[in-house]
């Protein structure tokens, strides 16, 4: 044996044998650190706990408190579940079983059995009963034609696609108990650390997101070190129900879909178009202080200026197909980035270095076409429109100019009560490069620009590797919201490839030609998935400066309706709006019905109000505050405004 060198995360150095496995490294250190570690890295590689280490190597040891070690767990538990379906379904098929960010799923063939969601208690237990045997996870490597033997044998035609795919000499299977799957791993070291699992749902999925293939059975799921930990993910369960975006966008009469129109493209009602012209107005006129101007591009542009841009290889597939002309060979797009439009407008005229930066931004609506499988309310659509902005500055600017992007960021999520968030610094992937476009000194110096202006802003981040666009990297912004669920909203990006595509230039101080760095920015991301987050945020309950209505004026009777009018009009000069409810209905079912709906002021006028020029106010929520003439609930309403605009 001979020692090799392994280096932890803190650059510390130590000394071990050769063949020594992450899970001793973990003992050698304490009992503690090994009981709670779940999977290691090794180098950039995810690795078993118990496979050696015959090289020297940097170690990262992850827990289940880390997305690395979850990720971990659920994969382990997906294998488990296979076990299961294996053993209730003998002829089962297997597609693909990976973690997902909450849990896990496996596609599964079922030939004529159908599962119900009365089936998934029967499944979970026989999972339980297979983590109590404490069953190992072992690994081991195959050759192509041993692993297509095996699920020839078996029949699995699903994991011989799966093996076409895949180089001979990379192939690794693993076992436990009397399931073996096609697997890259890693797992845990055995089942034992499984003790909460719950089947969440069932759903149909193409094979391979092709809606030509067969669809499959897909089985979602989520599992646990501790029952309580599973009992807590219920209760957010439960919670997250009652903020789905969907469910209120639909009470709250804010947007809706029409399969008429097409799947994934949202309809916004007009109280949902309120509340987007307030978000909008409040950017825009951020912008327009921090010196942005405004333009506006078509829907659709030539094929050529996405060729151009390198759009068209690295989105082509997940766009909409090409539009015909009368004119031979000619193809238009529907645009899936605002981004080459502005390159183009920049190009319009020539620039002086004195004339730098130069911010574009736009409301552009974008096109991509997400998998009928994978939308998602307002959160997943394929029609989206991005607050987009693309900023051009000489080199000297470039960190000055990103710290000012990073501010309006800022002060978007200060204004809308996002105050849980961390910074994320998305750089290339390290092993796998040729997914990115532009020289590597474009990209060491984009990279290096991001982590400056971070740490000189002193945020929280962390950095993920392969997470960068195309055309260079980013920083995203994960926002936590009020029930702890992670999102990503907001993203600035420096770009250096873009420029040189376009052969964008300026005039230097020495009077020749320069290429100027491109910034890309959007504080929301885009406005569907934005108001989505914010609507499950705040329950529905606006900050009131954004909330649609600030009221509902609810007549006793059909005797009232000009006074309710009267008082409308008078908060309507005061751009204080909202609408009355003339129904005939109790008085009683239209404060229910104004609760539902979360109006933040609900008004009653009668007999009395009328007689006195007064109005009867509650609050959203029950809180009666009585009767007050008109201008007093003006003043109420602007004060409020104003305190929560001004925070900021």
């Amino acid at each position: 044996m001979f020692m090799i060198n392994i280096t932890f995360p803190d650059g510390n150095i130590k000394q071990f044998e050769n063949g020594i496995t992450p899970i001793e490294i973990a003992k050698s250190i304490s009992q503690g650190l090994a009981r709670n570690t779940i999977v290691a890295k090794i180098n950039n590689e995810m690795w078993d706990l118990n496979r050696p280490i015959i090289n020297d190597a940097k170690i990262s040891l992850y827990s289940w408190n880390e997305k690395e070690g979850k990720k971990c767990f659920w994969h382990s538990t997906a294998h488990i579940m296979a076990e299961a379906l294996q053993e209730l379904y003998p002829n089962i098929k297997f597609g693909i079983g990976p973690a997902i960010d909450s849990g896990f799923y496996y596609d599964v063939d079922l030939e004529h059995n159908v599962l119900s969601s009365d089936d998934l208690p029967k499944i979970e237990q026989k999972m339980l009963e297979i983590a109590k045997k404490n069953v190992s996870f072992q690994r081991k490597k195959i050759s192509k034609k041993d692993a297509s033997l095996y699920f020839e044998q078996k029949k699995d035609n699903y994991k011989l696609e799966l093996l076409e795919d895949l180089k001979d000499g990379d192939i690794t299977f693993y076992s436990q108990g009397n399931f073996t799957d096609l697997c890259k791993g890693p797992h845990l070291l055995s089942t034992e650390k499984i003790k909460a699992i719950k089947l969440t749902s069932i759903a149909g999925a193409y094979w391979k997101g092709d809606e030509k293939r067969k669809q499959l059975t897909r089985i979602y799921g989520i599992s646990f070190p501790k029952q309580k930990d599973l009992k807590n993910y219920l209760n957010l369960v439960e919670e997250a129900k009652k903020r789905d975006h969907r469910k209120l966008g639909k009470e709250m009469e804010l947007f809706t879909f029409s399969n008429k129109v097409g799947q994934g493209l949202p309809l916004w009602l007009p109280k949902g178009a309120r509340l987007r012209e307030k978000l909008e107005n409040f950017l825009k006129k951020a912008q327009t202080e921090a010196g942005y101007l405004p333009v506006y591009t078509p829907h659709i542009g030539n094929k050529d200026l996405y060729v151009c841009s390198g759009h068209y290889d690295k989105y082509g597939q997940d766009s909409f197909q090409p539009i015909k002309t009368p004119n031979q060979d000619e193809e238009f797009f529907l645009k899936p980035m605002n981004c080459p439009h502005h390159c183009e407008i920049y190009k319009s005229k020539q620039y002086s270095y004195k004339d730098l930066p130069v911010r574009f931004a736009e409301f552009g609506t974008v096109y991509r076409y997400e998998q009928s499988g994978e939308l998602h309310g307002l959160t997943r659509v394929r029609g989206f429109t991005q607050d987009d902005a693309h900023i051009f500055v000489r080199p000297d600017q470039l960190k000055e100019e990103f710290i000012s992007v990073i501010n309006l960021v800022l002060y978007v999520f200060n204004s809308l009560g996002f105050e849980n968030f961390k910074a994320q610094i998305s750089l290339r992937d390290k092993e796998n490069k040729e997914k990115y476009i532009g020289s590597e000194e474009n990209w060491e110096k984009a990279e290096k620009s991001i982590i400056e202006a971070v740490k000189e802003k002193n945020l929280k981040t962390v950095i993920e590797y392969g997470e960068a666009a195309f055309y260079g990297p980013k920083l995203d912004f994960m926002v936590k919201d009020a029930i702890g669920r992670e999102w990503q909203l907001g993203t600035i990006q420096v770009d250096y490839n873009l420029p040189e595509r376009f052969d964008l230039e300026y005039v230097g101080a020495d009077n020749s030609k320069h290429r100027p760095i491109m910034i890309h920015r959007a504080p929301f991301g885009s406005m569907e998935r934005f108001v989505a987050v914010l609507i499950e945020h705040c329950g529905g309950n606006f900050p009131l400066w954004l909330s649609p209505d600030q009221f509902i004026i609810l007549p006793i009777s059909e005797k009232y309706h000009e006074y309710a009018k009267k008082v409308s009009v008078f908060l309507k000069n005061y751009d204080i709006c909202g609408p009355t409810d003339e129904r005939a209905e109790t008085t009683g079912k239209k404060i229910r019905d104004a609760e539902v709906s979360k109006y933040p002021f609900i008004i009653i006028v009668g007999e009395q109000e009328k007689n006195e020029n007064m109005i009867s106010v509650r609050k959203h929520g029950g809180e009666i505050l009585g009767k007050m003439t008109v201008n007093n609930f003006k003043e109420l309403i602007l004060k409020q405004i104003n305190n929560l605009t001004n925070k900021n």
